[in-house]
């Protein structure tokens, strides 16, 4: 989700909302028959995260976590802070971004498997306050981007307040009334289009199941049964630490810190998590291997349709609920990417969740703003997930 710059807003806010550093890595205890040609290949993925701080509008710093069973491998190039050439580290916090998305995906399959939630719950049903030419829009379709809901974030006004004040403080359970005069964009369930106001939704359907607010849902359903410890969904701008500073980069301009620059609450449950490499890890691992769901509604998780995640992940992309599957050259990977100002995400798993990546850079890369570097960045991703699936 992109956003502006604290001194330089650009004209394109619009558009974009829709869409010489310390070099190092780190590997965690070999695998059963490891050797010098695994130590080649981890040479082989620093270069590339080396490549890619290099890269024209490149991140000042990228970490990827890379679990096989027991075993850790953390690779790394750049730094945590330009000011000071602190490296990452797994337990620095991080706008998550999108991978969010996921992160509410996962209170909703919950409440699904409790019978709080029916995946043919309807927002007429259970909000009856939305627009009513929004009230047949399911929470199967929320979940998987075919909803039609018009995306608050590319709306006028939500764009003019941003501009006006990226530190604003929004009612984020009102962030749909931004566009709560205009229709649904196409008919619910015909085809996928991405958009931020499915997640909006779906935290508010869980909260009008539950009579719980969506952060203590969030806490209950998947912190801690996930043992995830620095994980929070805040309203304001302020980052915990310590935290990888997120840069806007774009030449020739220097890198600008926008780690602080815009406050969560415009993006909420759709995108407004922060958390860490560590974390994000524990999290994927389970979410995408079932640990949380029946194997009944991972079934229905997992019916895929036609539809990339923001930005696109490594392979083939298709939708699932709150889950998109990553059919790479060397085999299949469950996840959810994100971008956000100063972050770009991807969190990965094999669908048993036994192996998984976390890969997080320190500025945003997408299709509307850095497209080469996007597609240079997949490549990569994919590579890793090679890493990853080898035997």
């Amino acid at each position: 989700m992109p956003l502006p710059r604290r001194t330089r807003l650009r004209p394109a806010l619009g558009a974009l909302l829709a869409a010489a550093c310390l070099t190092g890595a780190v590997t965690g205890p070999a695998d059963a028959g490891s050797g010098s040609a695994d130590r080649d290949h981890d040479r082989t993925l620093q270069k590339q995260l080396e490549a890619l701080v290099r890269s024209p509008g490149g991140p000042p710093g990228v970490i990827a976590v890379l679990r096989r069973e027991g075993t850790s491998r953390v690779v790394r190039a750049g730094v945590a802070d330009l000011d000071s050439g602190r490296p990452i580290e797994t337990d620095d916090h991080t706008r998550i971004a999108s991978t969010a998305k996921a992160f509410s995906g996962a209170v909703a399959l919950r409440l699904v498997d409790r019978h709080a939630l029916s995946l043919d719950d309807t927002i007429g049903r259970r909000l009856p306050s939305l627009p009513r030419q929004w009230s047949a829009v399911t929470l199967r379709q929320l979940l998987n981007h075919t909803s039609g809901l018009p995306d608050y974030s590319r709306s006028p006004g939500f764009v003019e307040i941003l501009t006006a004040d990226p530190r604003h403080h929004f009612d984020s359970r009102r962030l749909l009334d931004f566009v709560a005069d205009q229709p649904l964009l196409f008919p619910p369930g015909s085809r996928y289009q991405y958009s931020n106001s499915d997640n909006i939704a779906i935290a508010l359907m869980a909260e009008a199941a539950t009579g719980v607010r969506y952060e203590r849902l969030l806490r209950e359903l998947v912190h801690r049964p996930l043992g995830l410890r620095d994980t929070s969904l805040p309203q304001g701008y302020e980052m915990p630490e310590p935290y990888m500073h997120g840069y806007d980069v774009t030449p020739p301009d220097p890198p600008e810190d926008v780690s602080e620059v815009l406050s969560a609450s415009g993006v909420w449950a759709s995108g407004g998590i922060i958390s860490t490499p560590a974390d994000l890890t524990r999290f994927i691992r389970g979410y995408a291997g079932g640990a949380l769901v029946s194997n009944a509604t991972l079934r229905e998780q997992r019916r895929w349709i036609d539809g990339a995640s923001e930005p696109a992940g490594p392979g083939a992309n298709k939708a699932g609920l709150a889950i998109f599957r990553y059919s790479t050259r060397c085999g299949v990977v469950l996840g959810h990417t994100g971008n956000f100002p100063g972050y770009t995400q991807l969190i990965a798993a094999t669908p048993d969740g036994r192996r998984s990546l976390t890969f997080s850079l320190t500025t945003q890369v997408n299709q509307a703003t850095k497209p080469e570097l996007l597609k240079q960045l997949r490549e990569v991703e994919e590579d890793f997930v090679c890493a990853l699936l080898k035997n």
